[in-house]
This record gives C-alpha cells, structure tokens and sequence, in this order.
C-alpha cells in the first residue's frame, strides 16, 4: 500500500460513517456537507470492495468488515491526532493537552491519583483520561497501544515496547474479619476447599496463572471486573480473595476484613508505564513520562526500598 496515494482525510469520514452509521450526522460531526460525506463514502466502498453500511429499513448498520474497521478507524485517527500535536518543546504551565492512559482500577488508586494531583499542580491546561484495559491489549498491543499515550500494566502481560518502570507490589488474601475457619494464617488446602472472589479480567492479575501453575483452580463463586469491590464482597462471608498490598492498605477500614499473607510465593508485580514507539520523541509525552517517574520516586522509602506494607 502507497500511502502517498491515499486521502488521510477519509480515515476520518470512516470512523464519522462507522460511529455514526448515518451519512447526514457523520458529516455535521467532521464539518463536511452531505455530498461531501457520500462522496467520501463512495471512495471508502471502492477503496475496501465493500459496502461498510447497508440500509437496514430505515437505518443504516455495518457490514461484517464495516464493524472489524471501527477499532482500528479510532486508533488510527488517535495516532494521526497525537502525531500531528506533537513539539519540539512543552510548557506544562501554560498548554494545552489532553492525554488518554489504559488502567485498571488499582493502578488509578495507587498510581495514577498521585499523576492527577501533580498535573493538577504543575499543568493546568492538561487534562488526564483514564480508560479500561482493553482486552485486546494482548493479542494487538501495538495497535491498542497506538491509539493511547499508554497503559499502566505490570510485567508479564505485555513486552517489546518501551516502559518506565514505576513500582513493585505484593500479593495478600483476603477473608472476613470474622471468618470461623481461618485464624492468623491461611493455607494452600484453605485456598482450595474455599469460594473464592476473582478479579475477572486475568490479564491484568498475573497471579491467577500461578495458581493454576500450582494445581489450584479457585471455586468461583463471584467474580468482578473492579479491585476496589473485592473487600465487600469478601466481608460477612467465607470467601476468600487475592489483592494488592498496596489497594488493600488504600482500603483499610472499608469493609470488616482481614489481610493475610499468601500460603504460596505469589510472583511480585513490578507496574509500568508501557508506549508506543511513536510517542518517544514528542515533548509532551516525555514530560508525562517524567511525571510518572516523580510519582514512583515518591513511592520508594528513605532507605531505597519500595515500600508495600498494609
């Protein structure tokens, strides 16, 4: 593909066509009139042999490469965006940016409400989006990782792009205060007889693997796609969980629950900031990332060790 002979203008019509899937809206959203925009549409068809939408009654709907398209049509104009903004120079007092990071909810807790604040501080014309983890950060991480300034996600889910290393966490499980079959210590035979709470999304909790490793499959009785629920959904019950040190101490006193440690030697988490290649050079996205190092350095105790107590 010669992408001088290619209008870059209609990667916006197309994500405009595919979001909207109406020619006369896609067009007020890009500034283009309705024979602009079907004229754009028409060149789209010829240039991928397909139809992308088709009348369906009164509506338009997508074709099956028309729904495959919109992922990659929103990165590829979030690229193109981040491209084309990027300087030689930034000045965090007086810009303007706005900068989009992958997260779950434990690296915002732990991590990035530190980030905000500091930007809050030193950047007032910075504005901070976290987002969710996509799913498809492992099987197509350049292309997630090309429509973002990055994704906070420790070691051992994703590799081959550049990272700033940021801190190190520990794996704890957790039951109810008031648990009856469990006292100052938790076993492996625990683990296994025990319901369990899970993290729903694996990619972002390693530790499940090793589990599985050692020849423990949890008896999942709930599952959640959010850190900060598991002390609840432990509490009052005979469930147990795994969480992060750092989370469980940023939740203490939330739900009548105990902290212990793993009965097994739970691989450690060592959480990065992970970017696209083609971020490396642009002004801005260097300050972030020297941002992100200040708040890591905070997180490092005075004798240099990287502290993760409850």
């Amino acid at each position: 593909m010669n992408l001088a002979s290619l209008d870059l203008n209609l990667v916006v019509a197309l994500r405009a066509l595919l979001e909207e899937r109406n020619v006369t809206r896609a067009g007020a959203r890009i500034g283009l009139s309705q024979p602009a925009t079907s004229a754009a549409l028409a060149r789209l068809r010829h240039h991928f042999s397909d139809e992308l939408l088709v009348r369906k009654g009164n509506r338009y709907e997508l074709t099956p490469l028309g729904t495959a398209l919109q992922v990659p049509a929103t990165n590829a104009c979030a690229m193109l965006e981040r491209l084309f903004t990027s300087r030689a120079d930034f000045h965090p007092a007086t810009e303007q940016r706005d900068f989009v990071l992958l997260a779950s909810d434990y690296a915002i807790a732990v991590f990035g409400a530190e980030l905000a604040r500091i930007l809050h501080a030193e950047a007032p014309g910075v504005r901070l989006h976290f987002r969710h983890v996509d799913p498809g950060i492992v099987e197509a991480t350049g292309t997630v990782l090309s429509g973002v300034d990055g994704v906070l996600m420790p070691h051992g889910v994703i590799s081959g792009f550049p990272a700033v290393e940021l801190y190190r966490d520990e794996w704890v499980c957790l039951v109810a205060a008031d648990h009856p079959g469990i006292g100052d210590r938790i076993t492996l035979d625990d683990l296994a007889r025990l319901p369990w709470v899970v993290y729903q999304r694996t990619f972002d909790a390693p530790v499940t693997r090793q589990l599985s490793m050692l020849g423990l499959e949890p008896r999942v009785e709930v599952s959640v796609q959010n850190f900060h629920l598991l002390p609840n959904l432990v509490a009052g019950t005979g469930r147990v969980a795994l969480i992060q040190r750092r989370l469980a101490r940023l939740l203490r006193g939330l739900a009548p629950v105990r902290v212990l440690p793993c009965p097994f030697e739970a691989m450690p988490l060592q959480e990065a900031l992970w970017w696209h290649p083609v971020h490396s050079q642009d002004a801005a996205h260097i300050w972030l990332r020297e941002m992100a190092a200040r708040v890591a350095n905070k997180i490092i105790e005075p004798d240099g060790s990287r502290d993760a107590s409850v």
